[in-house]
């Protein structure tokens, strides 16, 4: 990756987090919705960008990524303000792209889902690309519907929701590249469980989304507790496998985040379910969940794919790994309520991104 595509991802990944805490700055205001730039920015600008990129092979700053790049930051400032006419526009224009990206690469229906022959690596990538399409597309859907037509009516029908749909993509980005990493492992057991992995983590994310539209409490408990062991079951398949790469204590420590977000995640809605439940009971867990799921979780991904040629780097390092848990889990959900700890989070995690971008490698990579 050239220099100045690590400074403009850098600076998007780093500003996108600093916009997570501007409440201690800033009162809120009617019509403007910071925790939409927190999320679009990193989830869409940067991870979007970066599974384009990687989906046709080409730089972070090739004519088309520029494209990319420069609609997913007018929808996500469009967003911010409640500009929804331009917002839809972007949203309809980047589904286009995305999906124009994904047909070159895998063809128009992805047949390769129910073909067992195929490594689920490249499942795993052309389902990733197919749900930030498909993402964005619904996304300009629920704008329509809600701002113009009012056809559907739902509580949890609304752009907020997508934080979770721009947010899945990256999740099947890293587990791509987490299954790039083992090969195609020939013991016929292990391509089952890695199928049973895609398709489990596939459906339950899509039935859990349905879930949350209609405010099934107990049938998304149920969902969430067969991710949690979806995802135990990838972790297990992942871990055992003996690779000797130094991307694997990175993407370990990945997983165990997102091991992490399956037991916040059930947490919360368990809460949900009981009078206890308030917004401000509620608030650290679900910002502890979504640090942990975005910055945590998604962040490792991001990070290992980037600088997927330039291994060996530094991520490994313990001392690296200590301090990504300790942004993702005490200073950044701390940081909500405090703004000593927003500040210790904001730096630790400027730390982070420059130690993911500019530690030194002995390759030279495009993306």
């Amino acid at each position: 990756m050239k220099f100045k595509e690590k400074i403009f991802l850098s600076l998007l990944m780093w500003v996108a987090f600093v916009f997570g805490f501007t409440h201690h700055l800033i009162p809120p205001i009617d019509g403007l919705h910071f925790d939409r730039l927190h999320i679009f920015l990193f989830n869409l600008s940067a991870g979007g960008v970066i599974i384009y990129s990687y989906t046709l092979s080409k730089p972070i700053f090739s004519k088309n990524s520029i494209i990319f790049i420069l609609i997913s930051l007018i929808f996500a400032f469009a967003a911010f303000t409640e500009l929804y006419i331009l917002a839809i526009i972007c949203a309809f224009s980047l589904s286009v792209f995305t999906e124009a990206a994904r047909i070159k690469k895998f063809g128009f229906f992805p047949w390769m889902f129910f073909n067992k022959r195929i490594i689920v690596h490249r499942k795993f990538h052309n389902a990733a690309i197919l749900c930030l399409s498909l993402g964005l597309l619904i996304s300009g859907l629920v704008m329509i519907n809600n701002e113009f037509i009012h056809f559907v009516k739902m509580d949890k029908l609304e752009l907020n929701t997508f934080f979770l749909g721009f947010s899945f993509p990256l999740s099947l980005i890293t587990m791509c590249v987490m299954f790039k990493l083992t090969g195609d492992n020939r013991i016929h057991l292990t391509r089952v469980l890695k199928n049973i992995g895609f398709w489990t983590v596939n459906l339950g994310v899509i039935i859990f989304f349905i879930f949350i539209l209609f405010e099934l409490f107990i049938a998304q408990l149920i969902i969430a507790f067969i991710l949690f062991f979806s995802v135990i079951l990838i972790f297990y398949v992942f871990f055992t496998d003996k690779f000797n790469k130094q991307q694997r204590a990175f993407l370990v420590s990945g997983m165990c985040f997102l091991l992490f977000t399956g037991v916040s995640g059930i947490a919360y809605i368990a809460l949900e379910m009981t009078s206890y439940y308030s917004k401000e009971n509620s608030e650290i867990l679900l910002r502890t969940h979504s640090f942990a799921s975005v910055y945590g979780w998604n962040l490792s991904g991001l990070a290992v794919l980037v600088r997927f040629e330039d291994f060996p780097i530094e991520l490994h390092s313990k001392k690296f790994i200590a301090l990504h848990w300790i942004t993702a889990l005490i200073f950044a959900p701390i940081g909500s309520i405090s703004p000593i700890m927003a500040l210790l989070a904001i730096v630790s995690y400027g730390i982070i991104i420059k130690w993911i971008f500019f530690s030194n490698s002995e390759n030279q990579s495009l993306i």
